[in-house]
């Protein structure tokens, strides 16, 4: 079967845990956030993008159940051997289960979904989005809420020139231990909305040694994400420019949303806003 566009890029940044962990591992300022949101809804809260489980290992720490799904296999991996060196009372909170956000279905609600850390950027076409959301809407109680967050879109970085390549500072790979030389190269599809991060890995003591991958990124607008919320049942609560609650701006690097489902459950609307 052939893949769906941008599929490779959806995928290769997620084939190494480990070394996901070990790029991410600075990351901490949106953990209190979504561990804030849980708590309010008093739990379970169900996360679709899990990954290694760094935001549901939080949540469960404060003793709020986590159900978290992920699409890809060694992330969970990854998660559940984290998941067994945390107390007892703490592995009894988290369920770690495989499937598509478009797709899965668990057959149990939720006062709150969540999906941090430009989850819902993977989600590349206007039937991606709905199919989540429904996702999202099928899981959620009456008047449940959903948070996510997805990056600001920046004029200036989506025009970086396609034929030059950043140098990066050098890494040390956790898996292998070798270093490597660090360069990024930047497509923006201006007509998908889509931004392609292509890395290069060159190991130093092998030069022709080099590891290639590609991430993509939907892009969403501001106004664009409140109307496919709005159009899928979804009312905006919150719509912020960081972590910390301050007001969206044209330089803000993330749009922080908390909404509220406000047709129950399971219901949707069509284009012109019509109960479907």
């Amino acid at each position: 079967m052939a893949k769906e566009p941008f599929q490779e890029g959806t995928e290769a940044h997620y084939r190494d845990g480990r070394y996901y962990d070990h790029r991410y591992r600075q990351r901490r300022h949106d953990v209190q956030h979504y561990v804030e949101l849980a708590r309010r809804s008093g739990g379970p809260v169900l996360e679709l993008g899990v990954g290694t489980g760094r935001v549901a290992m939080a949540i469960a720490a404060t003793g709020v159940e986590v159900v978290g799904v992920d699409s890809m296999p060694p992330m969970l991996e990854r998660a559940r051997a984290q998941l067994e060196t945390k107390p007892k009372r703490l592995q009894r909170l988290v369920t770690l289960t495989e499937g598509d956000m478009r797709e899965v279905r668990l057959g149990r609600r939720f006062p709150l979904v969540i999906a941090p850390f430009n989850v819902f950027m993977h989600l590349y076409t206007r039937r991606d989005v709905e199919h989540a959301l429904a996702t999202v809407s099928t899981h959620l109680e009456n008047r449940g809420r959903l948070g996510f967050d997805v990056l600001m879109p920046d004029a200036r970085a989506l025009s970086r020139d396609p034929s030059r390549i950043y140098k990066c500072r050098p890494i040390r790979h956790p898996v292998d231990g070798r270093r490597y030389d660090y360069r990024e190269a930047f497509y923006y599809d201006p007509v998908n909305q889509v931004q392609l991060v292509n890395t290069i890995l060159e190991d130093r003591d092998s030069p022709g040694n080099v590891q290639l991958s590609q991430l993509n990124h939907r892009q969403f607008f501001p106004q664009e994400l409140e109307a496919l919320l709005h159009y899928n049942g979804f009312r905006i609560l919150e719509h912020r420019g960081d972590f910390e609650g301050r007001k969206i701006h044209p330089l803000a690097e993330s749009q922080v949303v908390v909404a509220e489902h406000h047709l129950g459950p399971g219901v949707a609307v069509d284009r012109l806003g019509r109960v479907t």
